[in-house]
């Protein structure tokens, strides 16, 4: 089933926020109007794409997500996106072409630390040439490479897009270790 392009944009700006949200905040990001939000969420609510949390909060529901193009992530596939990689399968830091840092994540975890200590211009040379959409995608990753999508979209610069891209990659590692901690003790 599709929703509209505004119930969408509620939607993906959920998704990205990653955490229970105050229509007031999703109204904020999408730069739409509170009553206009809360009108989407309530029809996003009774699709059952959306539900409230807690008073006043609501998040994006596994349908929700697969209303977004999101396959299910299970056990075996949390562990592949999560594994460790030769180095020709690493991510390798450039400020510029032709000018690497010799530095490179060889695993989501370890891009996750390197980016709280890499170069400003080398995380908005990787994010204004999608490289990082790439590499996520190439982990197996698509949720990750769509967040990178849109927080590119956003054109946010500096120590910003340090703190914002840790907080996406730190997140998804943790969503992602979760399922396979939690699948693996099921088993």
């Amino acid at each position: 089933m599709s929703v509209s392009p505004v119930k969408r944009l509620v939607l993906e700006t959920m998704w990205l926020l990653d955490k229970p949200a105050k229509a007031t905040e999703i109204s904020k990001d999408t730069r739409l109007s509170f009553p206009t939000v809360m009108m989407h969420l309530i029809g996003l609510a009774r699709m059952g794409y959306v539900k409230q949390h807690e008073k006043g909060y609501y998040v994006i529901t596994e349908k929700g997500r697969k209303v977004l193009g999101f396959p299910e992530i299970t056990n075996e596939k949390a562990s592949e996106i999560l594994a460790y990689l030769p180095l020709e399968k690493s991510f390798h830091f450039y400020v510029d072409i032709g000018k690497p840092l010799n530095i490179h994540a060889a695993s989501l975890q370890d891009f996750c630390d390197k980016i709280l200590k890499i170069d400003i211009a080398s995380m908005e040379f990787h994010i204004n040439r999608g490289d990082f959409e790439v590499w996520f995608m190439d982990l197996g990753d698509i949720e990750l490479s769509r967040k990178m999508l849109l927080l590119k979209e956003q054109k946010i610069f500096g120590e910003n897009l340090r703190q914002k891209l840790y907080e996406i990659v730190k997140s998804r590692y943790e969503e992602l270790a979760k399922i396979r901690k939690n699948e693996s003790a099921s088993m």
